[in-house]
């Protein structure tokens, strides 16, 4: 039984068929704090208050040398955690509008053809904003710049609790940081869009981010989190079950042990479905109806590292001089949403992201490969894999880079996937793992 946490998206049609202003702004998705407009909340101005905060350019020979100049500040970090004061929740909060609704210039940037939200460029704010939340963690007002290099390592979870995002209303991030360790930030992130006089709650997020010195080559300790009353003393606490829930998800990866019983009960049941009895052969297989093999279920993309930056428009380059975070979920994302709409045969509506991992860093100048695998699916839902790596030319040489999971939802039943390999059977069962987190948390 799907649990209510799960929402199914509504389709597309129904979305787009809504009254949709496009030569104006609707009244109704017009948020009174945000009609006179604010600057410093903004959502442009996050990544230009991150190069602030580093000393980092738009211009990219400026910005090779400000990054170079980095490098005196290491002589600033803490030499351990308790030589750092200790932080509250509050010192953290941020507030960023991205007002769809007041500002229809905006509006563009995030659109589909559809007149529907570009959920990718959702995930661009969300990464950029994390980040300048774990900054506000360990603002030091004694210092012009942050000598900490603060990146994402992980995103946690991503869950849906609106049906659609209207693409005419103003939308609001607000959060701040849940947790720490030594060296890594957990924080809190949640939409809510204003429509019909009133905020509603959009997603909820949760991103663990680490820090790193001026060079980003080692750890560098953060400012403690000090807990205020029972609640804040509860997301404390829950983010410490996360990461406990991480250490033992890791630890019974089917990378590194094997499936349990049920596991290979079920991988045997597919087996036995698929073989030929006209034969006595473990090696002739025969679909099942309304199946499709996973090595049919495929689709391919790659893109070339540019360092630029224009005007108005997201960059794929971070303050780091990096592949920025968010552009590689964006792109990670738009190709396992194309993936599922062919496999389903429909537009499909996002349910939830789950445990992105950000292995290895994005250089620029690389060539990024990005597999999406359909790995499993239920009823009307589609598991999708995205498996992100750099390939070097010149040693012919792959690196993985990330691992992106997302859940979406057909507006009818799909296909049944069938794994033929036992590493497809392995991507089956984590698929199958990674969906039941999805539905039963």
């Amino acid at each position: 039984m799907i649990s209510s946490r799960v929402l199914l998206l509504r389709s597309a049609t129904t979305l787009s068929s809504r009254s949709f202003c496009v030569g104006g702004v609707s009244k109704q998705g017009r948020a009174p704090d945000m009609v006179d407009g604010n600057p410093l909340l903004h959502v442009s101005n996050v990544r230009n208050r991150l190069r602030e905060i580093v000393g980092a350019s738009t211009n990219w020979s400026d910005h090779q040398q400000a990054m170079a100049e980095r490098v005196s500040l290491s002589s600033m970090l803490a030499k351990s955690q308790s030589d750092l004061p200790a932080k509250r929740m509050k010192d953290s909060f941020l507030e960023v509008h991205l007002p769809l609704g007041s500002e229809p210039q905006l509006r563009e940037k995030y659109l589909t053809y559809h007149n529907t939200v570009r959920f990718g460029r959702i995930l661009e704010d969300l990464d950029s904003l994390g980040v300048l939340i774990s900054y506000s963690h360990t603002y030091n007002p004694a210092l012009k710049r942050s000598p900490l290099s603060i990146v994402t390592a992980l995103v946690d979870k991503i869950d849906m609790r609106q049906h659609f995002i209207y693409p005419d209303c103003d939308i609001k991030f607000t959060g701040h940081v849940t947790w720490v360790g030594n060296t890594s930030i957990e924080a809190k992130m949640h939409m809510s869009q204003y429509h019909d006089g009133a905020y509603t709650s959009v997603l909820d997020a949760t991103f663990v981010m680490v820090a790193r010195d001026p060079q980003n080559k080692r750890a560098a300790y953060v400012n403690p989190l000090k807990p205020e009353g029972p609640e804040e003393e509860k997301l404390f606490q829950q983010g410490e079950a996360n990461k406990s829930r991480r250490v033992a998800l890791s630890t019974a990866s089917l990378l590194k042990v094997a499936p349990t019983d049920e596991e290979r009960k079920i991988v045997h049941g597919l087996f036995l479905n698929t073989l030929d009895t006209n034969t006595v052969s473990f090696c002739s297989r025969i679909l099942p109806p309304n199946s499709v093999w996973m090595e049919d279920a495929k689709m391919k993309g790659v893109e070339i590292c540019h360092p630029q930056v224009r005007r108005g428009t997201a960059t794929s380059r971070n303050i780091f001089n990096r592949i920025f975070g968010g552009f590689l979920m964006r792109k990670a994302y738009e190709l396992g949403w194309a993936n599922a709409c062919a496999y389903g045969g429909c537009r499909p509506n996002l349910v939830a992201v789950d445990d992105i991992l950000f292995q290895k860093p994005v250089e620029i100048g690389s060539l990024l490969m990005l597999s999406s695998q359909v790995c499993y699916t239920q009823g009307k839902y589609i598991q999708v894999r995205v498996h992100s790596e750099v390939f070097d030319p010149l040693t012919q040489q792959h690196n993985t880079t990330n691992i992106f999971h997302f859940t979406f939802a057909s507006d009818r039943d799909v296909p049944s996937i069938i794994p033929k390999t036992y590493g497809e059977s392995m991507l089956y069962l984590d698929g199958k793992r990674h969906f039941n987190q999805t539905v039963e948390s």
